[in-house]
């Protein structure tokens, strides 16, 4: 039944679909992984032609906008959903939210073009690979200056891998993402501003993992000398706007818990027009906490926000009235995060003794025909119909739809199909007493817990037709949706949850930036996750799992790398611990009274925000 409306449904949008789809942004498969792209000589160094120029005035090498000159004044105003940040130290964020607010106040060396999808400088000036692929020479921009007015040199650079990412304070997912068999690249200062990275092997994603915020020691170290403590709690979501001491085009300049953050420009940015003018050309930037997405079209609908997201029916909605709007939309392809449906099969005590999750459930979680039984009992294109409105696809892979990387067969998936969900728990022993409840082989009820974070409709949906999906095959499921912050402890911390409904970020480009999730001792392998001091026999896939990210990293063939990442791909699919739902279209409607807008599906609407101005 709830197929048939899904269909019926959809008939009404299918033309407008098809103009959506026909739109998508495509991205060109590289013949290789050298980045950025260059041309080599093997005797010499890489040199590289980079798309953005720098100009240098009274010894400050400025870098220039490739956009038209704008003009100052007026804010930006976008959304948050759920409870805001709990920090704005973007070396300690371990959430979104916190690295949204976080990461807009402070720059990294490089960055990834929006627009081609390459690595290319941002703080640094110029970036050179030595003939060995394992040599990297960075030369930061002179004259740069934090917001205290002290200058940002290369032992800030040093510092902040050395220190802070090395050293293992806050989120350590990038220092994790850096080794390479059990070594970390050596960071050294040649001279105030050129830093060298030396990798112990040629590391393909080297470059952009170097994208990371840089930290002004003369700040930091005074903390870090405290220790990891001390770090953790410093510049929290509570820090006075003046205490903040940051590099990036906006600096914050009120933050209303549970209301809003609103940032001011940075007068003293370091990228100017081409009539000399420092960017941003805003004044504020203002980031509203709106709970949930219900409340957020609401918003935009009273235009207090300039842009929003748009799901399901929302979509046709809003694309009949645009002609005769304020706003316009914009098709961004298919969402470069994923979002699945995830399963702990922890199976240890914690310190206390005391299981994580209950010894029958862990029977049952780490019963591979359960899992596929789970998996199969989803109905993938009702959730597509009925919560995306049809502007989207099933999902079946922990790569997006946009990947350079896409397992092309295990994208393909599989139908719904109720009576294989029910052969696969017959063959472990499952089976529906009188009453029509599914209990195991010994009789026990199959009842568990199905979490996700409250205030996305979006995930709550998607939370009640699964539920009604697998209470379908007689398994009884107390569906709880939670506060983010409180399904995040769940989750990492006290490991006492059975299912749970989240999504993950993505990228199109590399897929070893999800190394944090498949290493079997990554900070979000939340399937089976494990403590820093814990030794764990691993289970034979997560162990090639681990082989298969050590060697992809190795590899600067783009077509070997391929190959291994398809392998991962079908690990996941053959295994399930995630099991991956669907993937909607970017779809936004954005106000039209900004210049300089250029909306693309690697760097999302407002990648460029420095470059924005308003028009009227």
């Amino acid at each position: 039944m709830k197929m048939t409306k899904g269909r019926v449904y959809i008939l009404s949008l299918l033309v407008f679909i098809a103009l959506f789809l026909a739109a998508c942004i495509r991205i060109d498969k590289p013949e290789s992984e050298t980045l950025p792209r260059s041309s080599e000589n093997n005797a010499a160094e890489t040199e590289t032609v980079y798309p953005q120029k720098t100009k240098s005035i009274n010894g400050v090498d400025y870098l220039l906008s490739r956009k038209p000159a704008g003009k100052y004044g007026g804010d930006i105003v976008i959304s948050t959903i759920g409870e805001g940040p709990k920090t704005f130290n973007p070396w300690n964020s371990k959430d979104n939210t916190s690295s949204a607010a976080s990461e807009i106040m402070f720059d990294s060396l490089v960055a990834t073009d929006a627009y081609t999808g390459d690595v290319i400088p941002k703080m640094a000036k110029y970036i050179k690979t030595l003939p060995d692929k394992k040599t990297y020479i960075i030369e930061l921009r002179k004259g740069l200056k934090w917001s205290d007015g002290t200058e940002i040199t290369a032992d800030d650079v040093v510092y902040t891998w050395n220190t802070i990412i090395f050293g293992g304070y806050g989120n350590t997912s990038t220092r994790d993402a850096m080794y390479i068999n059990g070594q970390l690249p050596v960071v050294s200062k040649i001279d105030k501003y050129t830093v060298k990275f030396v990798t112990p092997k040629p590391f393909s994603p080297f470059l952009r993992q170097v994208g990371v915020p840089i930290a002004p020691k003369h700040v930091l170290k005074k903390v870090t000398d405290k220790g990891r403590r001390a770090f953790d709690s410093f510049w929290s979501s509570s820090v006075k706007p003046e205490e903040l001491v940051t590099s990036g085009a906006f600096r914050l300049k009120e933050y209303v818990p549970a209301q809003r953050i609103v940032y001011e420009r940075n007068p003293d940015y370091y990228i100017i027009d081409e009539k000399g003018q420092k960017l941003p050309y805003v004044d504020k930037y203002i980031m509203l906490i709106v709970g949930d997405l219900n409340n957020e079209l609401l918003k935009f609908k009273s235009k207090e926000l300039d842009m929003v997201g748009l799901r399901g029916s929302n979509v046709s909605i809003f694309k009949e009235k645009e002609k005769h709007s304020d706003y316009k939309i914009y098709n961004l392809g298919p969402n470069t995060g994923t979002m699945y449906l995830g399963i702990n099969m922890n199976d240890r005590k914690n310190a206390s003794g005391k299981y994580y999750v209950a010894p029958v459930k862990q029977k049952w979680f780490n019963d591979i025909n359960f899992r596929k039984a789970v998996d199969y009992a989803i109905d993938r294109e009702n959730i597509v119909f009925n919560i995306a409105g049809g502007v989207g696809a099933p999902l079946f892979t922990p790569e997006p739809l946009s990947s350079i990387y896409l397992n092309e067969k295990v994208a393909k998936g599989h139908p719904q199909d109720m009576q294989k969900a029910a052969e696969l728990l017959a063959q472990s022993g499952f089976k529906k007493d009188k009453n029509g409840t599914l209990r195991d082989k010994y009789g026990n009820k199959v009842e568990f817990d199905l979490y996700t974070n409250a205030g996305n409709t979006e995930r709550e949906s998607i939370g009640v037709m699964i539920k009604q999906d697998l209470e379908d095959l007689g398994m009884s499921v107390n569906f709880k949706p939670v506060e983010f912050n409180t399904l995040v402890n769940k989750l990492t911390n006290t490991k006492d949850w059975d299912m749970v409904i989240l999504g993950f970020t993505g990228s199109p480009l590399e897929p070893y930036s999800g190394k944090n999730v498949w290493y079997s001792n990554g900070t979000l392998h939340l399937f089976n996750m494990r403590s820093e001091d814990e030794i764990v026999k691993l289970l034979p896939w997560e162990k090639r799992l681990d082989e298969i990210f050590d060697a992809a990293a190795l590899e600067l063939d783009f077509a070997k790398r391929k190959q291994l990442y398809e392998e991962y791909q079908q690990i996941i699919y053959d295994e399930k611990p995630l099991i991956y739902l669907y993937s909607p279209l970017l779809i936004y409607a954005v106000r039209k009274r900004f210049g300089n807008l250029h909306p693309t599906e690697i760097g999302g609407v407002m990648h460029n925000i420095e470059e924005i101005y308003i028009k009227d």
